[in-house]
């Protein structure tokens, strides 16, 4: 395992669609002195980044190749339909995959959906990335099915979309190297599940370490004493006696003197 003293920054890729601002911003706030390198990689090139060491976190669209990559999902997102604005499927709330049987249905290269059956009509030529599938529904070659977040990211004020009730989701998933488990992988592990800065679980921090391991001394230190008995001839022990509840004294005191009342007045 990597020491965190040996990592001078911490990088992270990221797919399109993703927007990283939060967690980057709660980091920054953490861990000032660990300058964070967002990377951006491609859908299809997230998996061999970070097996090729240039990310030590991804956070990557599933499903993935994932030789030697641990990978915890964190959200899921709606899959819709990209279509011009004058469009029929513009006036509804949602579509079905069955309702896009008509019309000529883009697949790009890039495409992350895994379907078993996928709707519409084939374009002649499939484009190379969703940015262009984007412009040619624009230019009424066809429609595009993406996640939302593609959606956003590549928006135009002609086009609009629709939910697609029955179409496989994308989830979002944070990978990196499983042998590579860093403090700092640790760290950005419990910012995208929302830990807080105090949260017990994760790594303890060395000063939590130093912490827990003075309680136990101390803890050790009192069990040792608690069993000791005082020294004979020692005076202030004390103990609760068991007839009217009063206490006495242990030990080589003196008994107290006899109480002196006032002098009689002679005659």
């Amino acid at each position: 395992m990597t020491s965190s003293e040996e990592t001078p920054s911490f990088r992270l890729a990221y797919v399109p669609g993703v927007t990283p601002g939060k967690w980057v911003r709660i980091w920054n706030e953490r861990l000032p002195d660990v300058p964070l390198t967002l990377v951006g990689v491609s859908a299809a090139e997230a998996s061999d980044a970070l097996r090729g060491r240039e990310a030590d976190v991804g956070l990557v669209r599933l499903p993935i190749d994932r030789t030697a990559l641990s990978a915890i999902p964190l959200y899921t997102e709606t899959t819709v339909v990209v279509v011009p604005k004058d469009h029929v499927m513009a006036t509804v709330d949602e579509v079905s995959a069955a309702e896009l049987a008509d019309d000529i249905v883009l697949h790009p290269l890039d495409d992350t959906l895994d379907w078993e059956d996928r709707p519409g009509r084939p374009a002649n030529e499939r484009p190379a990335t969703t940015a262009d599938a984007v412009e040619l529904v624009a230019a009424g070659v066809g429609l595009l099915v993406v996640p939302q977040s593609l959606a956003r990211l590549h928006h135009r004020k002609d086009l609009t979309y629709r939910p697609v009730t029955d179409a496989p989701e994308s989830r979002v998933a944070l990978s990196w190297l499983e042998d590579e488990t860093t403090d700092l992988v640790e760290e950005f592990i419990g910012i995208v599940r929302g830990r807080t800065v105090n949260s017990t679980r994760g790594r303890p921090k060395p000063q939590a370490q130093a912490k827990a391991k003075a309680k136990a001394k101390d803890k050790r230190t009192d069990k040792g004493g608690a069993g000791r008995k005082p020294a004979a001839g020692k005076s202030g022990a004390r103990t609760v006696g068991k007839s009217g509840g009063k206490t006495t004294r242990s030990g080589s005191a003196a008994p107290k003197a006899a109480k002196r009342g006032k002098p009689r007045r002679r005659p």
